[in-house]
């Protein structure tokens, strides 16, 4: 048996429209957002007494997507933010075209960089930067890439 793709990743969230635009700001695209009603969501996710919403965000033309939810039922518990070597996952990485412009247009969402903006051995540009929520993504600009 082999593996045949990463589906998505989950991140829990309070205000979900503004992670939303968050992730739309980025570059994708909102596939669709609503309750979730299905009973069997409990039992995989090992929870009762369930209430929540879920959006569901695509790459656009391309694998990868990132699912929201946010639970009204039970209660969201809220950890402080962790620094990078705390154990767990940290953050999403996404390539982009230009990390200069991606970081101008999330800054206007309230993002900020985590550390700076470095450039990895003439082939990378990187940068963490930290939105909503304490949501953190890694951005990655291939240099000479055309």
């Amino acid at each position: 048996m082999a593996i045949h793709r990463m589906d998505n990743v989950l991140i829990v969230v309070e205000d979900l429209d503004a992670v939303i635009a968050f992730f739309v700001e980025l570059g994708m695209e909102l596939e669709g957002k609503g309750p979730l009603d299905w009973p069997g969501a409990e039992r995989v996710i090992g929870l009762e007494d369930v209430s929540q919403d879920v959006a569901m965000l695509r790459i656009p033309g391309g694998p990868g997507r990132i699912e929201l939810a946010k639970f009204h039922r039970p209660k969201a518990i809220k950890p402080e933010p962790a620094p990078a070597n705390t154990l767990g996952i940290r953050r999403v990485m996404f390539a982009v075209d230009d990390i200069d412009d991606v970081v101008a247009r999330l800054r206007a969402h309230g993002a900020e960089l985590v550390g700076a903006v470095e450039e990895y051995e003439n082939v990378y540009r990187l940068c963490y930067v930290r939105g909503p929520e304490d949501i953190v993504v890694g951005l990655a600009e291939e240099l000479g890439a055309s």
